[in-house]
């Protein structure tokens, strides 16, 4: 079995808007209010681009493409950014590939200077909610000011810790 994790290009978006829409119905994420609702889900590659300070990589395990994980500006915020759409089809999950592909985002965030990372997700998400907790984020009692993503119950910030 070999895997890469890419950036995302043109090729990839028919392949990672159907892992998307898909796992977001296994999950119930599904509407507006949800992350796979959303415009750029139809042509991801178009939103993410580093010069943008936003990053989205593809996660391909024997040249498939199976999964993905994002980062922008959190509502053009300078020092807070968003995770958005970690997406793994059933293969690819419980073998450390989401904590891989979530931490090279997460590492670019930091290093391009965002102060703390936020997250919305949904409680049936366990195993999605325990990576985000061993990746340093802690839960927040609300959204914060500004989530787009109004179906969600979980919302999770990380803070950078600079040394």
């Amino acid at each position: 079995m070999e895997y890469r994790i890419v950036d995302i290009t043109s090729e990839h978006d028919n392949d990672i808007c159907y892992i998307i829409k898909n796992v977001g119905v296994e999950f119930g994420a599904v509407g507006e209010g949800f992350g796979p609702a959303d415009d750029e889900v139809l042509e991801m590659s178009r939103h993410y681009n580093p010069e943008e300070r936003s990053k989205y990589l593809i996660l391909l395990l024997n040249g498939r493409v199976v999964g993905g994980c994002g980062l922008a500006p959190f509502n053009g915020s300078e020092t807070i950014c968003e995770l958005r759409k970690l997406f793994l089809l059933p293969e690819a999950r419980g073998r450390g590939f989401g904590k891989t592909i979530a931490g090279k985002i997460l590492a670019f965030a930091d290093k391009i200077g965002f102060h703390q990372c936020y997250l919305d997700t949904l409680s049936s998400m366990k195993s999605a909610i325990h990576l985000y907790e061993e990746l340093g984020f802690k839960r927040l009692a609300k959204p914060i000011e500004g989530t787009e993503h109004n179906g969600c119950d979980v919302w999770m910030l990380k803070t950078f810790t600079k040394e």
